[in-house]
């Protein structure tokens, strides 16, 4: 992996201190900003590989941020927050983020996620060139990033369409937890709770909405993990 230049929106200087004496120890670049305006501003004229976004921020608070930066582009974003309700979480993650990471954190774990979003950007570019899957009532375009079911869109994050393509991808196959946290997430080592890929799955069947009788699903292998399954 070719090293990244990585912005870091935070108004605490001392977070902005600590994340960059870890990400540099791992070869990264870093840029800073203290308010919401300049990280934008930085991110139009120096076009950063990744940004850690910290929710509260004067002037812009995180949300607004990122919902500027999903107008404009696809940059990966890590929300760096003191707040861990689950709904927190999960606005973050349908707002585009690509991760979340609740202060107070340790520094090797917001490293190690740095490095899983940027494999799994690598592997999105990889898969541009993979043709579209079609299973009766179901397409999933991996250069739209695009998902169809009976011919109707169904609106993914980036991480449930991930987790998609990749069970789709191996009709049959079971995948364990462990197995889908460092092939679609990309942890080699995984600091947080095996529960987000059961939410992840929920949630993915839920914007589904398979019924009975839907010749397709993602099933769950009890004790063993998940697989996607064609009868």
């Amino acid at each position: 992996m070719a090293k990244a230049t990585i912005l870091v929106v935070d108004d605490e200087e001392h977070i902005c201190e600590l994340v960059t004496l870890y990400l540099e120890r791992e070869g990264f670049t870093c840029l800073w900003a203290h308010d919401g305006p300049t990280a934008l501003r930085l991110t139009r004229e120096r076009e950063p590989d990744l940004i850690i976004l910290d929710l509260m921020l004067p002037e812009m608070d995180g949300w607004e941020v990122c919902r500027e930066l999903r107008k404009k582009g696809d940059i990966p974003i890590i929300m760096l927050t003191a707040r861990s309700e689950e709904v927190d979480r999960v606005l973050g993650l349908e707002m585009g983020a690509d991760d979340y990471v609740v202060k107070p954190f340790s520094p090797r774990e917001l490293v190690a996620r740095v490095k899983a979003v940027l494999r799994r950007m690598e592997a999105r570019e990889e898969r541009k060139t993979s043709r579209i899957l079609r299973y009766p009532g179901l397409s999933i375009d991996p250069v739209r990033c695009e998902v169809r079911v009976d011919n109707q869109p169904v609106a993914l994050t980036r991480k449930e369409f991930d987790l998609l393509w990749h069970l789709a991808s191996s009709p049959g196959q079971v995948f364990s937890r462990e197995k889908l946290l460092a092939e679609v997430w990309g942890y080699e080592q995984y600091f947080g709770d095996m529960r987000t890929v059961d939410t992840h799955i929920k949630r993915l069947r839920q914007k589904l909405q398979t019924r009975p009788d839907t010749p397709w699903r993602i099933a769950t292998i009890w004790g063993r993990g998940y697989r996607f399954e064609v009868r």
